[in-house]
C-alpha cells in the first residue's frame, strides 16, 4: 500500500455519477468497488469529514455541525479548522496510518484541504487561510506546514483562487488549483497516505440544484480535471468518496426570527445593526443548512420552544438531544431541528423592523451565527452588480476601504441543500475503491470509510 491518494468529491452521488456528464469518473468506478455511503448527521462537511477522519460520531469528536455555540464565550463560532477540535476522545486517520507504518516510508501522511487542518495531524498539510489586513481588506493565501510547502505551492502555481473557492464567484477555478497542487505534491513526496478535498460540486448543485443545466455542466467541469488523478501509477491507490448528496429545495424556514417573534431571542441594537446576543437569549437558533441546533438557558423553556418550532411548516422534527445518541454531546443545542425534505434552514435572525447588521450582504462567513449559502449569489436586485464588484475592487487595489454588500437576502434563490440524511440511497453520498480498501458491509457507515486502511 505504498501509494493510497483519497479524492473527496464533494457532493457526489450516485445519480450523478450515472447521469451521463462523468465520463471519466464512470469509466474509473467501473474498474472499482462501489457502495453507498450511511451519510453523517448532520450530513455538513465538517461533521462528516470528522466522522470519517476519527471513526467516530459527533457524541465522541465533537464537531457537531459546521459550527456551533462555545457557552463559556457566549459566541457562536463556524468553521473553525484545528483538529484539536476533534481529538479529545481518539487518535485520528493520520496518526493510525503513522502507527501502522511505522519505520517505513510508508508512514506519510499528507492533507490537502480537507477540515480540521489549521494545525493538522498530517505530516504535511494545506488549507485556504486569507489574510486578514489590519484596514479591514482580505487578500487570498494559503497555510502549510512545512512552512516551505507553502513556498514551492505559491511558486510553481500561482497564488490560490481564494474568491473562486466560495462566494459569489465560486467556480472550477479553485478546485482546479487543488487538483494541480495535488498532482505536484504527489510528484514530490509520492509515498503515503494522502487526501484530497475537491469542493466543486458544492456550488452550482446549491445555487440552482443538482438537476439543473448548471448542475450538469459543474460535473463535466470537474470529470474534465479530474482526469489526470484517475490515471495515476498503477502502484498507487485511489480511493474516491463523498461527504453528502444535494437535493432540491424550495423553502426556507427561519428559526430564529419564530425565537425572535416569540420574545425569546435577544438583539443587541449595535451601531452597524441587530446583532444576535446569544448569552442573553433564552433560546436561539444555530441553523446549518438543514438542520439547526437549538440552545435553550433554561430547561423550563424547552417544551415552549419545541411547541413553537414543531408547529412551523417545512420543520420535521424537533428532537431531544439526547434521543439522538450519534448528537448527544455537551456542544450540541438542547434541542435538534431537521427541515422537511424540500426545505431549509436560514440563519437571519432580525425582524423587519429592526435594522438587518452590515454584514447580512455581504460574505461573511465567521460573522454570521449560521450558514449562509446565499453568499453564493449576487443580489439580482443591484443594477450592475458585477461593475459595482468591479469598482470596489479597484479601491481595494488603491488600499482604500471598500464594503463587499453584494450578496443578496432572498432566500428563495437557493435551489439545493444538504444536512438531512438523503431521501434516496442514490441521492446520497458514496464510496468507489478498490476491493482490497472497500470497507466491509452493504452499506459503509461514514465513519467505517477508512476501516482498511490500518
Amino acid at each position: 500500500m505504498a501509494k493510497t491518494i483519497v479524492l473527496n468529491i464533494v457532493g457526489l452521488t450516485q445519480h450523478l455519477l450515472e447521469s451521463g456528464t462523468m465520463p471519466n469518473l464512470q469509466r474509473f468506478a467501473q474498474k472499482q468497488e462501489q457502495k453507498h455511503i450511511r451519510a453523517a448527521f448532520p450530513a455538513v462537511t465538517c461533521t462528516a469529514q470528522a466522522n470519517m477522519l476519527m471513526g467516530t460520531t459527533p457524541a465522541q469528536h465533537g464537531a457537531v455541525a459546521n459550527g456551533w455555540y462555545h457557552r463559556q464565550l457566549s459566541e457562536v463560532w463556524f468553521w473553525r479548522q484545528s483538529v484539536k477540535l476533534i481529538t479529545d476522545n481518539g487518535e485520528s486517520i493520520f496518526k493510525r496510518w503513522r502507527s501502522a507504518n511505522a519505520g517505513d516510508k510508508d508512514g506519510q501522511t499528507h492533507q490537502l484541504f480537507w477540515w480540521f487542518n489549521l494545525p493538522s495531524d498530517a505530516d504535511y498539510s494545506i488549507t485556504p487561510r486569507p489574510t486578514y489586513y489590519a484596514d479591514g481588506r482580505k487578500g487570498p493565501d494559503i497555510h502549510a506546514f512545512p512552512p516551505q510547502l507553502r513556498e514551492e505551492m505559491n511558486r510553481q502555481l500561482g497564488e490560490f483562487p481564494l474568491f473562486s473557492f466560495w462566494g459569489p464567484n465560486a467556480n472550477i477555478k479553485s478546485t482546479q488549483w487543488i487538483i494541480d497542487a495535488t498532482l505536484l505534491h504527489l510528484k514530490n513526496h509520492p509515498y503515503g497516505l494522502h487526501l484530497s478535498y475537491l469542493p466543486h460540486l458544492d456550488y452550482d448543485l446549491q445555487r440552482h440544484g443538482p438537476d439543473s443545466e448548471q448542475a450538469r455542466q459543474a460535473c463535466r467541469e470537474l470529470d474534465d480535471a479530474l482526469s489526470p488523478l484517475l490515471q495515476l501509477s498503477d502502484d498507487t491507490k485511489v480511493i474516491v468518496l463523498s461527504e453528502y448528496g444535494i437535493e432540491n429545495v424550495n423553502n426556507c424556514v427561519l428559526p430564529n426570527q419564530i425565537l425572535n417573534q416569540a420574545g425569546l431571542l435577544q438583539i443587541h441594537h449595535a451601531k452597524n445593526g441587530s446583532l444576535l446576543d446569544p448569552g442573553n437569549s433564552r433560546a436561539f437558533a444555530v441553523c446549518d443548512h438543514q438542520v439547526a441546533h437549538i440552545y435553550v438557558k433554561d430547561s423550563d423553556d424547552i417544551d415552549e420552544v419545541r411547541d413553537l418550532l414543531s408547529d412551523a411548516e417545512g420543520i420535521e422534527s424537533v428532537v431531544a438531544r439526547q434521543d439522538i445518541p450519534e448528537l448527544d454531546h455537551p456542544r450540541s443545542g438542547e434541542l435538534i431541528v431537521t427541515a422537511e425534505q424540500g426545505s431549509w434552514l436560514g440563519y437571519q435572525y432580525w425582524l423587519d423592523d429592526q435594522a438587518e447588521p452590515d454584514f447580512a450582504r455581504c460574505v461573511e462567513i465567521h460573522r454570521k451565527p449560521g450558514y449562509d449559502p446565499c453568499e453564493l449569489f449576487l443580489d439580482p436586485q443591484l443594477q450592475f452588480a458585477k461593475l459595482r464588484v468591479a469598482f470596489k475592487l479597484i479601491k481595494k487595489m488603491l488600499g482604500l476601504r471598500y464594503t463587499m454588500n453584494v450578496v443578496p437576502l432572498d432566500a428563495s434563490l437557493v435551489k439545493g441543500s444538504h444536512g438531512r440524511r438523503p431521501s434516496r440511497a442514490e441521492l446520497g453520498p458514496l464510496i468507489i475503491a478498490p476491493p482490497e480498501l472497500m470497507p466491509d458491509g452493504e452499506v459503509v457507515d461514514s465513519t467505517a470509510v477508512f476501516e482498511k486502511l490500518c
